[in-house]
């Protein structure tokens, strides 16, 4: 078995299996995939700067981040080499819809570059996620989307997620 930062999969002390599919495969982020996932980030959220993408990678590719910045990020290599997707999951207390009791898995960010889409990728990087929780002692998995990304909501509820509740978030400044 090989190592995290040797091209292995290890989170925890415990295995997570590298998957390939769709002409690539689905693997840990490393270091050297930050300027390229700093890229994919800032596509995904462009309300961000990439500045501001690449500094919070580097702290979770060190493995230096910690509280709710502290993740685990997926991505899929094809097989001639370039990222075309990722994933980034972390635990949460909780989450709405979920079973209170216990903690979820959660999907912070899911993202498939445009000339890579439906192909499975997304699936693939999901599934990686669902493993990685249930390691976790995860019994759920949650994520969320924009209300007005329709084909987030449909590639969600296609891939096993049922709506957990809509709300309205507000926010004041102090």
């Amino acid at each position: 078995m090989l190592r995290f930062g040797e091209g292995a999969l290890i989170f925890a002390e415990r295995e997570i299996r590298e998957v390939h599919v769709a002409g690539g495969r689905v693997r840990l982020a490393t270091r050297d995939d930050a300027e390229v996932l700093t890229r994919m980030r800032t596509e995904l959220w462009p309300e961000g700067t990439a500045e501001e993408h690449s500094s919070e990678l580097q702290e979770i590719l060190s493995g230096e981040a910690r509280g709710n910045k502290a993740m685990t990020i997926f991505v899929w290599e094809a097989h001639e080499g370039g990222l075309a997707g990722f994933l980034e999951t972390r635990l949460r207390s909780h989450a709405d819809g979920c079973h209170e009791g216990r903690p979820v898995g959660y999907v912070e960010g899911w993202f498939v570059s445009k000339g890579h889409r439906r192909r499975g990728i997304g699936a693939e990087l999901l599934r990686a996620a669902e493993d990685w929780a249930r390691r976790q002692g995860c019994r759920e998995l949650a994520s969320d989307a924009e209300i007005e990304n329709e084909v987030s909501q449909r590639a969600h509820e296609a891939l096993g997620f049922r709506p957990g509740s809509r709300v309205v978030t507000y926010r004041k400044s102090l």
